[in-house]
């Protein structure tokens, strides 16, 4: 059983975060939208409440900190087309994709900023 439930995201600007996640995340299966004033919501395919989804709030003071919410994908070749779209929606300090053997040595991943500098990560690690 996943226990993954949501995550709750600040950003500063929401117009700015929604144009970005708008591109990142139906591309990694929250193809759902469920957006009020306060929260803009991306859910993935399944039924609530077991839903997985990712929610955006604005916090005009939000800072960044060295927290990071990493996405696994099927193959590499998921990390290489996913990190694709994050550069085009406008993905900052991207590194990758690339092998990261000081992790595992099939540890495949792209790491990158979404605008209001929280970092991000898609890989793929196989046994």
């Amino acid at each position: 059983m996943n226990h993954f439930g949501h995550i709750d995201l600040r950003v500063r600007d929401i117009t700015v975060a929604l144009t970005f996640y708008s591109q990142v995340l139906p591309a990694l299966g929250f193809t759902r939208t469920f957006h009020s004033p306060q929260w803009k919501v991306f859910a993935a395919d399944d039924d609530f409440p077991e839903v997985a989804y990712f929610a955006l709030t604005e916090d005009p003071q939000h800072q960044s900190n060295a927290s990071r919410i990493a996405f696994w994908v099927e193959n590499r070749q998921e990390v290489d087309r996913l990190g694709g779209v994050a550069r085009m929606a406008g993905a900052q300090n991207i590194e990758g994709p690339d092998s990261c053997p000081e992790i595992s040595p099939s540890y495949y991943a792209v790491f990158f900023a979404d605008p209001s500098g929280n970092r991000l990560e898609i890989y793929n690690r196989l046994n």
